[in-house]
Order: C-alpha cells, then structure tokens, then sequence
C-alpha cells in the first residue's frame, strides 16, 4: 500500500485548514472581556496623600502596576470626570493631574481607592485635593493653590507613585 497519496491528501488539508483559518476576519474573533484588555499595562490608584517638606509641598499618588501616563497641568477651574460638574476646591490656581491608563475600580465596579476624595489641605502652598474622576480608563485628581503653583513631577518606584512637588513662594511673593 502507497502511502505518499494518503500523506499528500493530510498535507493538503492541513494547508488549506492554516490558509482558511489565517482569512477568518477579526471580527468574527472571539472579544477580549475588557478586563483582559486592560489588564497587563492598566495601574491601580490606591491612595493620594500629602505633606510639607522645607520649600515645598508635596502630593503622591500611591499605584499598583504599571507607571501609567501621567499629565499635570494648570487648570481655570476643577471639573468633576463624567459629570463636568465644578469641584468645590477653595483656591485661586488649580492642578489637574491625569493619569493613563489607570483605574480606581476592581471588575466589580467598586472603589479600591482609599485617599481622600474632596479634602481642605492646610499647608503653606496647598491648600486643597480632590479625585475628580474614574472614567474610561483615566484618574484625575484636582489640586488646589493660592499662588500660582511651580511644580515638578518624579516617578518613584518599589512602591510604584507618582510625586507632584509644588515649590513654596518666598515671603512676600504672590502669584
């Protein structure tokens, strides 16, 4: 009995399987759940805490995975994610600090976020923060100033944290 006939007929199958199967359109691809899309490369915001240190003051971000894009920036005004609604911050100059992809929020949908969420802050620069959102993938946090804030930005790592030092004005100075 030949069997070349039989191994080329289970060669040509096995071909044409691979050639249909790799034509098969993306969109009849099974979805990813949005948990397995977000998963690998999505941080975790935990908490936000603050302190004075010598010339400045200073706010961290405390993270769970990955560093993700973050972006500080001056605001006119705080506004609640989602809603657009004004954060009530008392303050004259305003932070919005963003971080992506990041959650605050398990599957389930509740909050593994355990910092303050609207909070009146007493130090010489700072003077309020709020987590203003938790929405589509970003987490947002306001931070309120008297003075115009001049700011710097570190990644620290071993825990994971995003660091906003605020330099203090001299006396006498207001911005």
């Amino acid at each position: 009995m030949n069997r070349r006939p039989r191994l080329a007929a289970l060669a040509a199958g096995v071909l044409l399987t691979a050639v249909v199967g790799s034509t098969v359109p993306a969109s009849a691809a099974p979805p990813r759940t949005a948990a397995a899309q977000a998963a690998p490369a999505t941080a975790v915001v935990t908490n936000a805490r603050w302190g004075g240190h010598g010339s400045f003051d200073r706010i961290v971000v405390d993270l769970k995975g990955a560093q993700p894009h973050a972006s500080v920036r001056a605001v006119r005004v705080l506004r609640y994610d989602g809603t657009g609604r004004k954060v009530p911050l008392a303050g004259k100059h305003f932070l919005e600090i963003r971080l992506s992809p990041a959650v605050a929020h398990n599957d389930a949908g509740h909050s593994l976020y355990r910092g303050p969420k609207l909070l009146k802050v007493h130090l010489p620069t700072l003077k309020g923060l709020a987590m203003t959102g938790d929405f589509e993938g970003y987490v947002t946090f306001g931070a309120a100033f008297d003075s115009k804030p001049l700011h710097r930005t570190t990644r620290l790592h071993s825990p994971e944290r995003l660091v906003i030092d605020v330099r203090r004005a001299p006396a006498g100075c207001g911005a």
